[in-house]
């Protein structure tokens, strides 16, 4: 049985927020932010309570589901890097930040375990190539996007919007935070503010500040070809499933910059491999 959320006296009106490229209907009340159930949502509570139960400082609380169903989570303060980027987000010390709150996190979800509450969280579609033979380790966040990234005093200190967890390896977890963080793309579909930075050594950066080991490190660039692969067929079947937020990315082109993504890994790979593991 969920907790029911219990609404304090004069706990202020509903103020919109914004919710990344998906997320609909997220309102902050008070100190609380509002967010409408998913089919990942017991995940969801599980791993939350599993943070608050470890002490782990950088993710929301789990207060209950209010009067409208809805999940009631504590309000992270401090900023993001929504649209338009902030200045800030090519900094070399926020790039590490993120690193180490991603490490901190995934090394406080390795006792948490893979339970049945998973099940078939997100079954693959139809002609999606198969999943690598790597076994999930723990419950990763997968989604550290800009957005999820709660900073204060120019250091990274929480993650929210965990609507993605899912089964994962550490070598995922980095690849998918490099794909914003490096940022992995075709030039043309990078961030203005960050079309100049060296993507080789934001990649070493960040992989070194998050502690990947040298066999994760070699073979990271072949995963980030894979998941960049399946990223497509994923995106696609969302869009045309889920409608709202995934159909509107995919009608902007996300799936044209999967693709150049991949191009890009192609003619690049072997040179970010280099980066990732020379010295080491």
């Amino acid at each position: 049985m969920v907790k029911k959320y219990v609404e304090p006296p004069g706990n202020g009106a509903e103020i919109p927020l914004l919710g990344g490229d998906v997320t609909e209907g997220l309102v902050r009340v008070g100190d609380t932010v509002r967010r409408p159930p998913v089919d990942n949502s017991p995940l969801v509570i599980a791993v939350l309570d599993h943070l608050e139960a470890v002490g782990f400082a950088g993710a929301p609380r789990f207060l209950g589901v209010d009067d409208a169903d809805r999940l009631v989570l504590s309000y992270l303060d401090g900023e993001v890097a929504g649209r338009p980027r902030p200045d800030w987000i090519a900094d070399q010390d926020r790039l590490q930040s993120v690193a180490r709150l991603l490490r901190s996190f995934d090394d406080a979800m390795i006792d948490f375990g893979l339970p049945d509450i998973t099940g078939e969280i997100n079954p693959d579609p139809p002609g999606i190539p198969p999943p690598r033979s790597y076994p999930a380790t723990f419950i990763g966040h997968r989604d550290v996007t800009p957005e999820n990234v709660v900073f204060r005093d120019g250091r990274a200190v929480g993650l929210i919007d965990f609507d993605l967890a899912r089964p994962s390896t550490r070598m995922q977890e980095v690849q998918g935070a490099l794909v914003y963080w490096a940022p992995i793309a075709d030039p043309a579909d990078r961030d203005r503010l960050l079309q100049d930075v060296d993507v080789f050594a934001r990649a070493r950066t960040f992989v070194d500040a998050y502690g990947l080991d040298d066999h994760d490190r070699a073979d990271l660039v072949e995963d980030l070809r894979y998941g960049t692969e399946r990223s497509w067929h994923l995106m696609r079947d969302r869009a045309e499933r889920l409608g709202g937020g995934w159909a509107r990315m995919w009608d902007d082109g996300i799936g044209d910059q999967i693709r150049r993504r991949g191009s890009w890994l192609e003619e690049h790979g072997e040179r970010l491999t280099a980066a990732l593991v020379e010295g080491r």
